[in-house]
């Protein structure tokens, strides 16, 4: 058959009564509570915290520290020539803000460093914040011309000036 609502029984030591500590010597938890006798785990205070190893020198403090993030380091965004080559026609200027809108870059002002893979067969003009050498090669020698964009033109003529 089957078994039927009426005559299921919990699992063997499933059930069993929350424990009652410190309510007389008859309850065999009085007195000390089931802690023992003195010492730091029959204390108040927890000591169950994450990384206590008994005061024993915690693992995270073993282990040296590592990691270093350089807060000048500059992010570009890598657009090969072949990316070019699919999104632009001959004879269209290439800069950040065209290539956002052909869907290349994802995010806008982003800059933008002009890489080597594929082939150019179009006259293009291309303007970005950096080219590898093989990048410039290929664009001058399709017949395109190639600009690279200032990080800090303001510092750029103020060290002018100074010369």
């Amino acid at each position: 058959m089957g078994t039927n609502l009426h005559s299921l029984k919990a699992p063997a030591n499933s059930r069993h009564r929350k424990k009652r500590v410190g309510r007389g010597q008859g309850s065999g938890l009085g007195k000390t509570a089931g802690r023992g006798g003195k010492g730091q785990k029959a204390r108040t205070g927890n000591m169950n915290f994450e990384g206590f190893e008994g005061g024993q020198m915690p693992l995270q403090r073993r282990l040296p520290k590592f990691g270093f993030k350089n807060i000048f380091r500059v992010e570009y965004a890598a657009v090969n020539l072949d990316r070019l080559e699919a999104a632009f026609e001959a004879g269209e200027t290439v800069s950040p803000e065209s290539l956002y809108e052909k869907g290349v870059l994802s995010k806008k002002g982003q800059l933008v460093k002009i890489l080597g893979r594929g082939e150019l067969s179009k006259k293009l003009t291309v303007s970005a914040h950096k080219f590898s050498t093989t990048a410039r090669e290929a664009i001058e020698k399709a017949g395109g011309s190639v600009t690279t964009i200032e990080l800090h033109p303001a510092k750029a003529e103020g060290e002018a000036g100074k010369a």
